[in-house]
């Protein structure tokens, strides 16, 4: 059976650090933290800009390629990944040679975690296009594994082309990088079936939703042809803790009313979905801090029990 992993997401955002901004500094040292406790891996959002309406600041974010670059060199056991990389941000076989490169700087502990991208307002603002998501996050995967696995594509699609394109050199773990997909669309759970070796559930923590995609994505595993049992299960689960003030909040921990959960209640929660066959949980503790992180070393111990 696979090792039941536990991760730790770190949002490279505005006012996520129990209301601060977190620093590089900051981002390195709960990561370090984090390594030391027990975490498997370490994650990062990939997002630009976030706009929500008229009555919510908008909310900026360190770019996500370039964190992980830095926390591939200074880490040294945890795996390493966007959570998850927008297609629509990066010229497809450029992202394949992005993740070639940080595996190499990691020893080999990169994942390629990929998806069709959501927030309109930050495409806009950065000149995105923002139309036909799915059939460009379909046309790009197919260049991305075909340079990952193979280290060549040739492919000219609608939206993105590639001539003779080759991947070299080629890092630790040439042909074998992990490849992950985070959706819950109905229509993408074919693209997981056919192109991944994860799936990640994003952050629903209704069992009844994720359950319903689990079942969508069996059933297109067994319409081509793949053993479900090969595709990897992982999930985001939101956590508070003590001192908990409210997740990206540009207000002090006085204006907010977080219940914080007991390492026992933790436990039970993640270790459900452990029960349910997945590989791999990433947390995002509320609040985002090296003393919470620290805090949290008991819960990953109980788990891999």
């Amino acid at each position: 059976m696979t090792q039941f992993k536990v991760g730790l997401y770190q949002p490279p955002s505005e006012f996520t650090m129990a209301g601060e901004t977190p620093r590089w500094e900051n981002i390195r040292e709960m990561t370090l933290v984090g390594e030391d406790v027990g975490f498997d891996s370490v994650w990062c959002a990939d997002h630009l800009l976030f706009r929500t309406g008229s009555d919510v600041p908008e909310k900026g974010m360190w770019e996500c390629w370039s964190t992980l670059s830095a926390l591939a060199a200074v880490t040294t056991r945890m795996e390493i990944g966007p959570l998850v990389t927008c297609m629509g941000f990066r010229n497809p076989a450029l992202l394949a040679k992005m993740a070639e490169t940080i595996d190499e700087i990691s020893g080999g502990r990169f994942i390629l975690a990929v998806g069709a991208g959501w927030h309109e307002p930050e495409y806009r603002a950065f000149g995105y296009p923002f139309d036909h998501r799915y059939s460009r996050f379909v046309e790009g995967i197919r260049i991305i594994s075909e340079l990952i696995r193979d280290g060549r594509s040739d492919f000219q699609g609608t939206y993105y082309q590639v001539d003779d394109c080759v991947l070299r050199p080629r890092g630790p773990r040439a042909g074998k990088l992990p490849i992950m997909i985070g959706t819950f669309g109905k229509k993408m759970m074919r693209v997981v079936a056919e192109y991944a070796d994860i799936w990640n559930a994003d952050w629903s923590q209704r069992f009844s939703e994720i359950d319903e995609h689990d079942a969508e994505l069996t059933r297109a595993c067994e319409e081509i042809g793949r053993n479900p049992d090969t595709l990897e299960r992982t999930a985001c689960v939101l956590v508070e803790t003590e001192g908990a003030v409210g997740r990206g909040s540009s207000h002090s921990s006085r204006n907010q009313s977080v219940a914080p959960m007991s390492n026992d209640q933790l436990v039970e929660v993640l270790g459900t979905y452990k029960d349910r066959g997945y590989s791999h949980v990433i947390v995002w503790i509320d609040p985002n801090t090296p003393w919470a992180i620290e805090r949290f070393g008991p819960v990953i111990e109980q788990l891999k029990q």
